[in-house]
């Protein structure tokens, strides 16, 4: 495992201590800070848990042909722990590797947890996910794709993924956004929601 990558310097920042406190599959670590205050001043010493997982892209797949998305569904355990169904209703997301482009990720991804091959894709947004402790900055796309005719399950053997893809209708996906728990997947279907009618003109 590689160190976590330096915090970059800045001009509000002042950077007492960094420490990295675990070295699993993501870093963890403790950082001591002052930063500039609103009144010019310096605040005083903070004490930071920074979760280090870096890029990551998120892929809302769309059939503009017959209208329809493809989410998927998986357990969660921290969803379990936060007190929610650990079966999450997503878009498709991971993880960029090492110098991949976002929209190379998204495109691997897409295959991976859906065995759909995405055509054109077109940004959706650029945002943090936890900017209160987790350094994850996410990509979201929508992706153009055949939507299948029946649910499957896909994902990496090597990574003991259980992804079930979920085709619905696009206005029903829509309809229930802000029910799925999932912030990337209520951002998405939102942003379709406003789109959905561009994009059935220019991708059909």
């Amino acid at each position: 495992m590689s160190p976590p990558r330096p915090i970059p310097p800045h001009p509000d920042l002042d950077l007492v201590s960094d420490e990295t406190v675990w070295d699993g599959r993501f870093a963890l670590q403790r950082v001591r800070f002052r930063h500039r205050r609103f009144d010019g001043a310096m605040s005083g010493v903070l004490t930071w848990e920074l979760w280090r997982r870096g890029r990551a892209v998120a892929v809302l797949p769309y059939d503009p042909r017959s209208d329809r998305v493809v989410l998927i569904e998986q357990f969660r355990l921290p969803a379990l722990a936060a007190g929610v169904d650990p079966l999450m209703t997503e878009v498709v997301a991971g993880l960029c590797e090492e110098g991949e482009e976002a929209e190379s990720a998204a495109r691997r991804e897409t295959a991976e947890e859906t065995g759909l091959t995405p055509g054109r894709m077109e940004p959706i947004t650029d945002m943090l996910l936890m900017q209160g402790g987790c350094d994850e900055r996410m990509s979201v796309f929508v992706a153009e794709v055949a939507a299948p005719e029946a649910n499957g399950v896909f994902g990496l053997a090597a990574e003991e993924e259980n992804i079930r893809i979920k085709v619905l209708e696009a206005e029903a996906a829509i309809a229930t956004a802000t029910q799925t728990r999932n912030a990337t997947a209520t951002l998405a279907l939102l942003w379709l929601g406003l789109n959905r009618d561009r994009l059935r003109k220019e991708w059909t």
